[in-house]
């Protein structure tokens, strides 16, 4: 099997004709899990959240745009799956230009190593302390909380594994 001439793109699921599907790139982190990095990391900022999913007190919807805000403290990120590149680049320059920024904690997809995303802010970086980033890949699959429901039912987890991006001081 050969790889020349593949190019790599979002799963269908991802991104539809019309953009980015709102059913699939907006929903929750499951709670018992975020409490768990929370007590570790004590968040301060959401910065890719909607007012029915936000983790934090302080958190950036899509009307007010966290690729647009600045980010401060202790800041956990959920972004949407569909623009995953430009939530990468946007972490990587604040972690740049903001010494006081502590923490950045990013939920991504585990599956895509070969996305030119993953080849571009996290492949050459990962894991090397030059660069304070830290891939970990976790257990399992997240069952994440679709829009508008309370709980997290049966099957509904994606078909892939997820990672977290640390990036620490």
């Amino acid at each position: 099997m050969s790889l020349v001439g593949f190019k790599a793109s979002n799963h269908p699921q991802q991104v539809t004709i019309k953009g980015a599907d709102d059913e699939i790139d907006d929903r929750g982190t499951p709670q018992d899990f975020w409490d768990e990095l929370n007590a570790k990391y004590r968040f301060t900022l959401d910065v890719a959240a909607a007012p029915h999913n936000a983790k934090t007190p302080d958190y950036y919807t899509r009307l007010a745009d966290g690729l647009l805000q600045p980010w401060t403290g202790s800041v956990w990120c959920n972004p949407p799956y569909s623009g995953l590149d430009r939530w990468l680049e946007k972490a990587w320059r604040e972690w740049d230009e903001r010494p006081d920024l502590r923490t950045i904690v990013m939920l991504l997809p585990a599956n895509r190593p070969e996305q030119p995303w993953w080849q571009t802010w996290v492949e050459p970086y990962r894991d090397r302390p030059e660069y304070d980033l830290s891939v970990r890949f976790l257990p399992g699959r997240l069952r994440f909380i679709k829009p508008g429901a309370t709980e997290v039912k049966p099957n509904e987890r994606p078909p892939f594994g997820c990672c977290l991006l640390v990036w620490s001081r």
